[in-house]
């Protein structure tokens, strides 16, 4: 019987173990991102930078409730992969997208858009980004109405 018991025990706290780490992070948050283009805390990881060989760079973001970058663009576009939380995505004359969790959104090169956090959830994703053709462009503020999703 103590056997058993010691046996459902030690199962028990296995499978505990293991489903804790499915919901731990894949990668560390990184450094709180400091720039004049985002209302809020973002923190940015970069995972593997542009070189010699590979003209592209990846990066992983998380945003804190209510964060959100400026109205921006890429010149050689760029792709967001969601890892995590709940945010919004917006072009410029579109309405805003709401993201989630293994949802992709692929940035058209020169295409002006935004991407945040929504105001109660925190937002991951990881950005690759091709280099080769120039660094991002930033234009102004979202302002409350884009944010809000309000035309």
């Amino acid at each position: 019987m103590l056997i058993r018991n010691l046996v459902m025990l030690l199962t028990g706290t296995a499978l505990s173990i293991s489903v804790m780490g499915q919901n731990a992070p894949l990668f560390p948050r990184g450094e709180q991102a400091k720039t004049d283009h985002q209302v809020g805390t973002i923190w940015l990881n970069e995972l593997s930078p542009a070189d010699s060989s590979f003209s592209f760079s990846t990066t992983m973001a998380t945003f804190a409730p209510d964060a959100r970058l400026h109205w921006h663009s890429h010149p050689g576009g760029q792709i967001l992969l969601y890892t995590d939380g709940v945010g919004y995505y917006q072009e410029r004359g579109k309405p805003r997208q709401t993201v989630r969790k293994g949802d992709v959104i692929r940035c058209q090169p020169g295409v002006e858009h935004w991407h945040g956090a929504t105001p109660t959830s925190g937002v991951t994703y990881i950005a690759t980004t091709p280099t080769q053709k120039g660094k991002t462009s930033w234009f102004g503020r979202v302002t409350d109405a884009d944010y809000s999703g309000k035309p």
